[in-house]
């Protein structure tokens, strides 16, 4: 009964697709009848995932005047200190619920997390800009990474909406879709702090937007937020929901017929590996590693660039104004956008997602060095340089941040993914909260010490940045660095 003519288990892999009830199964039938890219799916995805990443870092081009407005700050070189800890905690906040966002989704579906998450982006985000104190955007910020937990589901959601030869397009669309958000987030924050003194034609002293100068883009943001929330109604649950004891049964006689042969013994294997056992698992745990330091460097990276474009010249900084900041990432977005569309496929089509990861990071760390000798530039010269700069940095980082996707979900199975990624996403905030802090702190130290006996204080601050990036290119190699089989061949 358990087994077909030929001794295969047919009729009970059949028995568990027509169950009608389960959302999961319902779109592994429509995955298997439909071969094609799901586009729709995949844009809702886009959307989504773009939407509740701009938050993120949106506050970097005005943060060091709304500090200052703030007077929290007793003297300009303070002012990075301050603004570290604000840039931090939302990191700190996501740390702390990562994990049980990722259980969330695991047990009620990775919809309802999704749902939530965007909410979170629409109520906190918005009171951020709202701000008059720097205790309270302090909180504000902490409230919107406690309860925006999307990060972690939505890597696993685009494995799951799609056939596993467009799993590598679906992690890429949420990499390109947050690599843009963390540069159009910025730029909208540049193009729209200080309304009523960059458009006083449009928005007066008196206006709410004029009262409350960084209101503006986190308004904007807000409503952006609230039309991907609309399209949340259109994105199918891809967990899996068997509550009958009959289908429970098939699943156990299933996993005894399979284990006839060695992928179905894999299959059973990887059914009873505990999540306690995600944490002794090398290739994840090496995935994770790589992906946490070059957060780091990342976060610390775009927290500097913000503090030292807008700094004065008298301490080496590049004096631009928030709108200058905002051009610059939104130029870099652009680029990052048609890098992931209509670059980046032709590269891990012949190369794989892994093989451009350690040249991505080498290209990196050779121009980051470059940054400080800008400040000797002016006009047109710097501009282009800068935009140029701006652009290949986050090309960079998205090659690096795809790859590092993809070896953490293809390390665990589609039960694990979401707890996976949400002990990812923990470990990577842990890195990301210190990143802002840590990039405040030095940023500060290096404008009181221009003048250093052996290196400027600039010079220093980017030679430390870069440091991170060598200790992640370091760790690409053995024995530190684990790699599947299957991605050793791709």
């Amino acid at each position: 009964m358990a087994t077909g003519e030929n001794g295969s288990a047919a009729p009970l892999l059949e028995a568990k697709r027509k169950h009608e009830g389960c959302p999961g199964c319902r779109l592994d039938q429509i995955n298997k009848t439909k071969t094609g890219i799901p586009y729709l799916n995949f844009f809702y995805i886009w959307i989504v995932c773009l939407t509740s990443s701009m938050p993120i870092q949106s506050l970097f081009p005005y943060l060091y005047f709304m500090i200052r407005d703030l007077k929290i700050a007793k003297q300009e070189q303070d002012i990075g200190f301050y603004a570290g800890f604000v840039g931090a905690t939302y990191f700190l906040g996501r740390t702390i619920s990562s994990v049980p966002w990722g259980m969330f989704a695991d047990k009620y579906g990775r919809k309802p997390c999704i749902v939530i998450s965007i909410l979170s982006v629409i109520v906190f985000n918005t009171l951020f800009g709202l701000s008059t104190t720097y205790w309270m955007a302090i909180v504000t910020r902490g409230l919107l990474g406690l309860l925006c937990g999307i990060l972690g589901p939505i890597k696993a959601y685009a494995t799951e909406v799609c056939r596993k030869e467009h799993q590598a397009l679906g992690i890429s669309l949420v990499t390109s879709s947050r690599a843009i958000a963390l540069v159009v987030g910025p730029a909208i924050g540049g193009f729209l702090a200080q309304p009523a003194q960059k458009y006083p034609y449009l928005f007066s002293e008196e206006s709410i937007f004029g009262r409350f100068p960084y209101f503006l883009p986190c308004f904007v943001i807000s409503v952006l937020a609230a039309g991907s929330c609309i399209a949340c109604i259109w994105l199918p649950e891809t967990l899996h929901f068997h509550h009958d004891d009959k289908v429970e049964a098939i699943d156990e006689l299933e996993a005894l017929v399979s284990d006839s042969n060695l992928e179905g013994g894999k299959a059973k294997e990887s059914r009873g590996e505990s999540t306690k056992n995600l944490l002794k698992n090398w290739q994840l745990i090496s995935a994770v590693i790589l992906y946490c330091i070059f957060c780091l460097h990342d976060t610390a990276y775009l927290e500097t660039f913000s503090l030292w474009a807008v700094s004065s010249r008298k301490f080496r900084g590049l004096s631009l104004t928030t709108q200058d900041v905002g051009t610059v990432l939104a130029f870099s977005g652009f680029g990052v956008l048609v890098y992931q569309l209509a670059v980046y496929p032709f590269i891990a089509k012949y190369f794989g997602p892994i093989k451009p990861f350690r040249p991505a990071a080498i290209l990196s760390i050779l121009l980051l060095t470059t940054y400080p000798f800008m400040a000797n530039l002016h006009g047109l010269e710097l501009k282009i340089l800068i935009n140029t700069a701006s652009l290949l940095k986050n090309v960079f980082s998205a090659t690096i941040t795809t790859a590092c996707n993809i070896l953490q979900n293809t390390a665990v199975t589609q039960e694990q993914r979401g707890v996976a990624n949400g002990i990812s996403v923990t470990l990577m905030s842990m890195f990301k909260a210190v990143a802002p802090a840590a990039a405040g702190i030095l940023f500060s130290w290096a404008q009181k010490h221009i003048s250093g006996l052996f290196l400027p204080g600039d010079q220093i601050l980017f030679l430390v940045i870069n440091m991170v990036s060598v200790i992640g290119l370091v760790l690409t190699f053995k024995p530190f660095f684990s790699l599947s089989d299957a991605m050793r061949r791709s």
